[in-house]
């Protein structure tokens, strides 16, 4: 019996100095047709910011998911290598939420079909994420709210894109444009 008392006795001091680990509900919540991301942590609104999500022919997928991947520093395997920094990982079929330097284009629909955000906000959803442990992280996709009008490439003072002729994902070329002599569209 005094085994078992000093046995009990160890534990309890070995429990009693472990920190506990904060585990606070975070709620991202995408909307598709605002181009908008709310982050809520305990049901409190922290941040909202411009996104960007899926063009036409490379769909955001809606619904719940749960994050389940960090990477910090990721590089897509089926865009080229493109760079996704501050990678938050919500479907199997490699659906993420990551920086981007493409900021120019947050707001209206320009991904592959993941989630793209400013480096700095993606730094620090990463963070968040990170600290509270990646599966605390609820995201949620919807299409829902006002219709969100997008911007014409012709107010963009330099691209950042130069959609090639013979992709159809780009829609055709707005009138009074030509093509370019290498096979881009002349904008």
């Amino acid at each position: 019996m005094r085994r078992f008392a000093l046995a009990f006795f160890a534990a309890a001091l070995t429990f009693a100095g472990a920190p506990v680990p904060a585990s606070a509900k975070i709620l991202i919540t995408v909307d598709k047709t605002t181009q908008q991301m709310t982050v809520a942590v305990d049901g409190a609104r922290r941040w909202q910011w411009p996104v960007s999500t899926g063009r036409r022919g490379h769909a955001t997928p809606s619904g719940r998911f749960t994050a389940f991947r960090l990477e910090k520093d990721h590089f897509s395997k089926e865009w080229d290598n493109a760079p996704m920094p501050h990678s938050i990982f919500f479907t199997a079929n490699g659906h993420a939420i990551h920086g981007s330097f493409e900021t120019r284009r947050l707001g209206r629909p320009a991904s592959a079909g993941c989630v793209r955000l400013a480096p700095a906000n993606a730094a620090q959803l990463f963070a968040l994420v990170q600290q509270q442990g990646v599966t605390s992280a609820t995201v949620v996709i919807t299409a829902s709210g006002p219709a969100a009008r997008p911007r014409a490439p012709e107010f963009d003072a330099q691209p950042d894109y130069a959609p090639r002729y013979d992709d159809r994902s780009w829609g055709e070329p707005p009138a009074g444009y030509q093509r370019a002599p290498q096979g881009n569209w002349g904008w």
